[in-house]
């Protein structure tokens, strides 16, 4: 992997969003770096260079590159490929590249279009405002860099919670996962065995909420009994025998007690009902 240097040079004038996404990767990885935008990189150079020069970074030159499934590089996709993987790994850094970084290649190759490109497009300066393009290319930069630098965190929290929920579908018991704390979760359950998650609600006490069906159609694997919907916390401790129990979706997902001992048995008492609901069938 190639080693950033303070400076690196990138073409001036209109801006795209490939350069724009590529300069705002280079300062995620080194902030300090310096973007300088010329129309002509200097006599001799040897340094780093990308959208620009016809080098490992470019690709306006014969011959560029282009990926397997035929969309071709731009500067950004370009840099995304030497460095993604040491942020993301090589699966994750594919994974963005196909549904994020992609889009942007393949509009500042085609003009195809795209929101993220019109967006960053509009950063350029009005034909008669008289603005400093150099100016506005910082400010799309930094908004480009934020994007950029959320979707990254949102991916590598993706896999801290994977790893925590791992570890929890290993300690399930009755088909009820319980974590201690909460994280994103869905993705990684679907497809087991269970049929409950309970964890810590970000409203307080415990939650306890169904598995959606691996066939994203909506459908549940075992809902919440028809008959807690819509009632009081005072009725449905009546009616099932749990103390805590405060509330039960009116879509029949999702529970919420003051306990997670309680928020369980909600989901036990919830699989007995199936039970019986399916052998009186």
């Amino acid at each position: 992997m190639r080693e950033i240097p303070d400076v690196v040079y990138t073409h001036a004038g209109r801006f795209h969003a490939d350069d724009v996404f590529g300069a705002a990767l280079l300062k995620i990885l080194k902030p300090e770096v310096a973007v300088r935008r010329v129309f002509q990189l200097p006599e001799g150079f040897d340094g780093m260079a990308f959208d620009i020069g016809w080098g490992e970074f470019d690709h306006h030159q014969s011959g560029a590159p282009v990926r397997e499934n035929g969309v071709p590089y731009a500067a950004f996709g370009l840099l995304w490929r030497e460095y993604g993987a040491s942020i993301l790994g090589e699966t994750e850094a594919r994974r963005l590249d196909e549904r994020f970084i992609q889009a942007i290649d393949l509009d500042d190759n085609t003009g195809c279009g795209g929101a993220i490109p019109e967006m960053i497009a509009d950063f350029n300066p009005r034909w008669d405002s008289g603005e400093d393009p150099d100016r506005r290319f910082a400010q799309a930069v930094e908004l480009a860099r934020q994007v950029l630098q959320n979707r990254l965190d949102c991916i590598l929290a993706t896999g801290r919670a994977y790893r925590l929920v791992k570890e929890a579908l290993k300690a399930m018991e009755d088909g009820i996962v319980v974590l201690d704390t909460y994280c994103p979760w869905k993705p990684f359950v679907s497809k087991s065995p269970a049929k409950f998650v309970v964890y810590p609600s970000q409203r307080g006490g415990w939650s306890g909420q169904a598995v959606p069906a691996p066939e994203k159609d909506g459908t549940l694997k075992c809902p919440f009994p028809a008959p807690w919907t819509g009632k009081s916390p005072e009725e449905l401790s009546a009616i099932t025998g749990i103390p805590t129990l405060r509330f039960c979706h009116n879509n029949r997902f999702l529970v919420a007690a003051e306990t997670m001992e309680d928020a369980r048995a909600a989901c036990l008492l919830a699989l007995e009902e199936a039970k019986k609901s399916s052998g009186n069938h």
